[in-house]
């Protein structure tokens, strides 16, 4: 006898759920939340990334999941670390958090991929390099650069106050063939060209 869910979560797309387990961090809780988080809609593209660092001796692990849908950018967090609270009566206890947001396409404020290639002067037409950073923009964070103004007078030494701009910088995902594979990289570009052509309709 199976154990009864405590709700109905639907079905994800079979590419999408295959992506997530390839990831291979907890894919039973990432797709539950990711498709809770959905509640059905149609999901137009995707991407599963997923980020190894190191914490002292302790290797931690962060998978990012990103879905269009017709009206919702859907971002997926989860990652684990330790619970010192959980665990008080007998040491450290490992947790998993997984956090999801919904955005409305129309708040998507900006898609920009940076890619980074090697040996510029024998670029191949069409390769896009090995290495790209995919950034999105929607006004949760925003980053100010500010630099003294200049009139453009050598001489000047006058106060001219600061220049400065202001950027949406929510978050941002970098993919490398090498590290990731050939796959990772060619659908990061698939998903942002998908979401930028879904802005503004």
């Amino acid at each position: 006898m199976g154990m009864k869910r405590p709700f109905d979560v639907p079905t994800l797309p079979v590419d999408l759920t295959d992506a997530i387990e390839r990831a291979g961090y907890y894919p039973a809780l990432v797709g539950d939340v990711v498709s809770a988080a959905l509640a059905g809609e149609e999901v137009r593209s995707h991407l599963v990334h997923l980020e190894t660092t190191f914490d002292r001796d302790v290797i931690r692990r962060h998978v990012t999941v990103l879905v269009l849908t017709p009206s919702r950018l859907v971002i997926a967090h989860a990652d684990d670390h330790a619970d010192e609270a959980a665990g008080a009566s007998g040491g450290e206890q490992e947790v998993a958090t997984a956090t999801t947001e919904s955005i409305p396409l129309s708040a998507v404020r900006g898609v920009m991929l940076t890619h980074v290639v090697a040996d510029p002067q024998n670029y191949v037409p069409g390769s896009l390099g090995r290495e790209l950073t995919l950034t999105l923009g929607w006004g949760a964070v925003s980053r100010v650069d500010l630099l003294p103004a200049t009139c453009g007078e050598p001489g000047c030494d006058a106060d001219h106050g600061y220049d400065g701009t202001i950027s949406s910088d929510d978050i941002a995902l970098r993919v490398s063939a090498t590290a990731d594979g050939d796959p990772a990289l060619q659908q990061a570009i698939s998903f942002a060209h998908a979401l930028s052509a879904s802005l503004g309709q």
